[in-house]
Order: structure tokens, then sequence, then C-alpha cells
């Protein structure tokens, strides 16, 4: 894991997304309004305001400035869409469009084995809600539903239900199938704008958030083109999905899209059960 201090460019992000959340929830304080706000009407204003910072043309002139700030050669770093985060204090909303992630690797969820996960928070966190990391599972495998899971059937039947998802989420996703030990664990707390980078590979999950404010964070994923047509990255202890999030990545420096014969290959390769 490597933290990094806020930088001009993510400042800039984060102030991007700053104006997107403040005109979203209009008067009230977008960390404390889950005090004031029925819980769906909260879930039905993340619904718009997320997808309208996924998909703003602005992120994708910011993320490659982010990107570059930490030294990534553009011609040949990809990245996926950012997502904004949100998780609530109290149990508020821990599902669906806030879904409160148990501990689980990116890898189970179809990402490549060189993925590199960004992590950054809008506004200032605390350790009571923040993530946590289980370093100890890195390289022990642990029984897990992941072989449930490919990507293009959630992509299909289960990512635009999200907002659905208020009391519970039954949609099927990858969990561990025995007792996680979660000590010890490690909670990184970056300032607002600091940069949290860590291998898709970690076992993380969400902590319960007892903060009294919703936490609001961006994270997005980059891979290198050369460690993808090398397969190189971390082991794969555990993973039994299948299919492949490569398609997602556009390169940094023009905003290509992935070719096309990596992909296969890694649905291929996933299909075979080989990393």
């Amino acid at each position: 894991m490597f933290v990094y201090a806020a930088s001009p460019a993510t400042t800039e992000l984060v102030g991007f997304a700053q104006e997107l959340i403040t005109e979203a929830f209009g008067g009230h304080d977008p960390e404390t309004a889950q005090h004031e706000m029925p819980v769906e009407e909260f879930a039905q204003l993340l619904a718009g305001l997320k997808p309208r910072f996924i998909h703003h043309p602005r992120c994708k002139e910011l993320l490659p400035a982010v990107i570059e700030e930490r030294g990534c050669d553009l011609a040949q770093t990809y990245f996926d869409v950012p997502r904004l985060r949100t998780s609530t204090s109290n149990d508020y909303l821990v599902s669906g469009i806030s879904y409160a992630f148990h501990p689980h690797r990116d890898c189970w969820y179809s990402a490549p084995f060189n993925q590199v996960n960004w992590w950054i928070p809008v506004f200032g966190v605390v350790p009571e809600n923040v993530m946590a990391f289980h370093p100890r599972y890195f390289d022990q495998p642990v029984r897990n539903s992941s072989k449930v899971y490919d990507y293009a059937e959630w992509n299909r039947t289960s990512r635009q239900s999200a907002a659905a998802h208020v009391r519970s989420d039954t949609r099927v996703q990858p969990r561990p199938e025995e007792p996680i030990e979660l000590e010890p664990q490690v909670r990184v707390v970056p300032e607002a704008g600091g940069t949290l980078m860590f291998s898709g590979a970690q076992l993380h999950s969400t902590v319960p958030n007892t903060s009294g404010r919703t936490r609001f964070s961006i994270d997005f994923r980059t891979v290198h083109l050369g460690d993808v047509r090398a397969h190189r990255g971390a082991p794969n202890v555990d993973a039994e999905c299948t299919g492949t999030t490569l398609r997602d990545f556009v390169r940094c420096r023009d905003l290509a899209a992935m070719p096309e014969d990596l992909a296969l290959d890694y649905e291929a390769r996933a299909l075979a059960g080989v990393s």
C-alpha cells in the first residue's frame, strides 16, 4: 500500500466532486444529510449523483492528470471510470447504491491481478469511516463464492438495479465462505485529496461507520499495458470468477479502448482456471 498527500491534480478532482455533491444535496450538509432525510430519498439522490460523476466528461480529463502526477506513462497506463462511493453512518444505508463491502478481493470480481486501486477521500475521514485491510491474507487463500461470479452477467442483470436495494441487497456477489479474522487490520486515513494505492489482490472491507458522518470517496483502477500483456501481477491464491473487467479500461493518453485481443485472452484464461 502506498499513501500520498493531496496534490494539485487530486485537489482539483475532489473539488469537482464537492461541487457536484453540494449541488445535489441542495441546502443539506452532505456529510450529515442522512440524519435529516428518509433513507429512500437519500438513495434516490445518490442514484442521480453517482452516475453523473462517473460519466462526466470532466473526469476523463482530471484522472489522467492525477495518474501522470504519480509518474505513470500515459501511453501505457489504462484507467477505468471513477466511482463516487459513500459509506453512511450507523447502518443508515449499507446496501445497493451505498453498499458496505464485506471482506473481499477485487480479483474475486473479475479484476486482473495486475490491477492497482486508487482511493481518494472527498472530505475529511477518520478511522471510523474508512476501509480496513487484512494483509495476513494477501497470499493466504480464503474459501469464497467467486466461482458464481461472471462480470458480463453482473453488468447484464445486477449493476443497474443498485438503487432499488435500500433495505437489503439480494444481488449475488462473491464473499468469504469461512470466518475471516479481521485483526490484525490496517486502516489508512488520508487527508481529503490524499491518495491510497493498493493491489486489487489485497483483502479489504468497509469499516462499520460509527463516525456520525457519511463518508464520500473516489476510487478508480489502473493497469499497465505491459503487465497485462505479460500477465504480470499478484498471484491468484483463491479467485475462481469468470469474465474480465479489462474492457472498462481506456488509455490515459487518448482514451483508446483496451485491445480486444487482451480481453478475450483474459476471458479464455479465466474459463480455463488460469490466472
